[in-house]
């Protein structure tokens, strides 16, 4: 039995998220069938994080172990083959250590949220950022993501089905960037609850947009509650950027 380290990258608009769901087509799935065209196993697929509908990954580590004798670079040429025309690549691929888990040895996990701030409809971002048309003060939301880093209770940031056993979490970084039309937030923590990033970023657009005042951010966190919510964003802004490893950040 050898265990690979995959690197995925891919669209998800046509998924109904990265895990396996009993309804609609997910990331999960095809990788899995794909494998089994490959070697004939019932291989699972373990991802560093979860994704829901719409939402895209650039760097998303998975494993997965296989009895079939074959190199890593052989295994992702023939992955990418059978993995089209569905928008799944496979960057890398590589053998590792049978402890090294995808989602257990991750120690940190990056995302980061695109908004399109103009009023001219999107061409080529379409489903792949959040356009906004109405200006927003990217140097008010960067002011108020403040408040949210460091150590929290974020319930009011979860969603409602989060399966998370506590609500508390590290938040090491909220940053809101502009460039031009494009906004960037960036967020980085070893773990997330389930829409902290969205729901984190839709109020952010609030603040923004002049509708919410700054101090409404921690007024929203301290509430505890997830009425006190102000908006979730839309999925399709949402990337998976990175999983981090101790062995790769030495």
């Amino acid at each position: 039995m050898t265990r690979f380290a995959l690197t995925l990258e891919f669209d998800g608009t046509p998924f109904q998220g990265l895990q396996r769901q009993k309804y609609g087509p997910s990331v999960q799935q095809s990788v899995e069938e794909a494998l089994h065209a490959i070697t004939g196993e019932d291989a699972t697929l373990h991802s560093a994080g979860r994704t829901d509908t719409g939402v895209h990954a650039l760097a998303m580590r998975s494993h997965v172990d296989l009895n079939k004798d074959i190199d890593a670079f052989r295994l992702s040429e023939a992955l990418n083959a059978h993995l089209r025309p569905d928008p799944i690549a496979v960057t890398h691929c590589a053998i590792v250590p049978d402890d090294w888990h995808a989602r257990f040895s991750c120690i940190g996990r990056r995302y980061v949220y695109r908004i399109v701030n103009r009023r001219a409809p999107l061409t080529l971002d379409k489903n792949r950022a959040w356009q906004v048309a109405q200006e927003l003060d990217h140097e008010a939301m960067h002011r108020a993501a403040q408040a949210l880093v460091g150590r929290h209770d974020f319930t009011t940031f979860r969603s409602a089905h989060c399966q998370a056993a506590d609500p508390v979490k590290t938040l090491d970084r909220l940053d809101v960037e502009r460039e031009g039309e494009d906004i960037r937030i960036h967020a980085a923590a070893r773990s997330f609850l389930h829409h902290q990033v969205r729901s984190m970023v839709g109020c952010l657009k609030l603040v923004g947009q002049g509708t919410w005042r700054e101090q409404q951010i921690p007024e929203a966190l301290e509430a505890r509650d997830r009425a006190a919510l102000g908006l979730n964003a839309p999925p399709h802004g949402l990337y998976f950027v990175e999983a981090i490893y101790p062995s790769e950040g030495e």
